[in-house]
């Protein structure tokens, strides 16, 4: 698959990561993506791609894209062969300037692209995207479109900076220090990052502190469970069992017998190191 990406322009770059194409036959058929501490919004240029996410047990078709915020347990991505988009990787705040209703609606229940900016909006862009097929090209009308749909956001300042310092310390930092410095109650930041983000502070450090961890674990080397769990902070090792099985739907030594699998049969592939067969 050929995968290309970069940083948008100011003013985007403090709402987004990056912006991404892919294009090409995917390593599997259906990949299953553990919960991470970050939404994502994708604009299907091929034919349409099928999610199953949360507790649903079929999967819904999504012809002109989708939208996810912050997730809080691993959702099944099944690619159309070939398969061809462009997507935004955002900063966990960085989705709220572009929706019409709060991040907590989409929380384990990705939309279509359609539903959340109108069918007008999102055909005008397909139509924009449709004309142009080198890749750095196609991420500037993808940021063009963007930067159409940003809006001025509530609270956006208090939850940046909060979600900055819990990024900062991998999840570790402890909440209450969190909210006692920016003087605000418990109550009124949990309701902001809902608002904003789609979870509350102490939900996204558990993403944070799971993802920092996983993505540390080398695959190819001997693992001391007991001792990563304790260097990242969990109870117990029991602890971190639970975790991994809500973030990604496997126990630990099951994760790196999948990871491996991927290594095994794709070696070096674009999209190693965090999505994972499903099939």
């Amino acid at each position: 698959m050929e995968y290309v990406s970069r940083v948008p322009r100011p003013p985007l770059d403090g709402l987004i990561d990056d912006l991404y194409y892919l294009e090409g036959v995917p390593p599997y058929a259906r990949l299953l993506l553990p919960a991470a501490p970050a939404p994502l919004l994708i604009v299907n240029l091929g034919a349409p791609f099928h999610i199953r996410a949360g507790n649903h047990i079929q999967a819904a078709e999504y012809a002109d894209g989708c939208v996810v915020s912050t997730p809080t347990r691993a959702w099944e991505f099944g690619y159309p062969i070939p398969s061809r988009s462009v997507g935004v990787h955002f900063k966990p705040w960085g989705l709220a300037p572009f929706l019409p209703m709060a991040a907590a609606e989409l929380r384990d229940r990705p939309a279509t692209i359609e539903q959340v900016w109108g069918q007008p909006a999102i055909a005008e862009l397909r139509d924009r995207l449709a004309a142009v097929h080198e890749p750095h090209q196609l991420l500037t009308v993808l940021e063009e479109g963007l930067m159409r749909q940003v809006r001025e956001t509530p609270g956006l300042d208090l939850v940046r900076h909060v979600s900055t310092a819990i990024a900062a310390t991998g999840g570790t930092v402890a909440i209450s220090d969190l909210i006692a410095a920016g003087g605000v109650s418990s109550t009124y930041l949990a309701r902001s990052f809902k608002q904003i983000i789609g979870v509350t502070p102490k939900r996204l450090a558990r993403a944070h502190r799971f993802s920092t961890t996983v993505l540390a674990i080398d695959p190819a080397e001997p693992i001391d469970w007991a001792d990563l769990a304790a260097r990242a902070g969990y109870f117990d090792q029991a602890h971190f069992g639970h975790e991994f099985r809500e973030f990604t739907g496997f126990t630990p030594t099951r994760y790196v017998e999948v990871r491996r699998r991927f290594l095994r049969e794709h070696p070096g592939h674009v999209l190693d190191g965090w999505p994972l067969p499903a099939d």
